[in-house]
């Protein structure tokens, strides 16, 4: 069930893109959008580690 504190991201893919997404998912095992989130984890990750943790503000959820 979705979450409703969530925020909602759509985004235009090309077709190979799109499907090069969804054979790399299947292929560990992930649906399409966990695969983007695990994408964008790692590229946070990776950003924190070189350039220090991105602080959040106290009103993020209210946005």
């Amino acid at each position: 069930m979705r979450n409703k504190n969530n925020k909602h991201l759509g985004i235009e893919i090309d077709p190979e893109l799109h499907y090069k997404l969804h054979y790399i998912s299947k292929y560990y095992g992930r649906s399409a959008n966990g695969e983007i989130l695990y994408l964008i984890r790692q590229e946070i990750k990776a950003f924190e580690n070189n350039e220090g943790e991105i602080e959040i503000p106290e009103d993020i959820n209210k946005k």
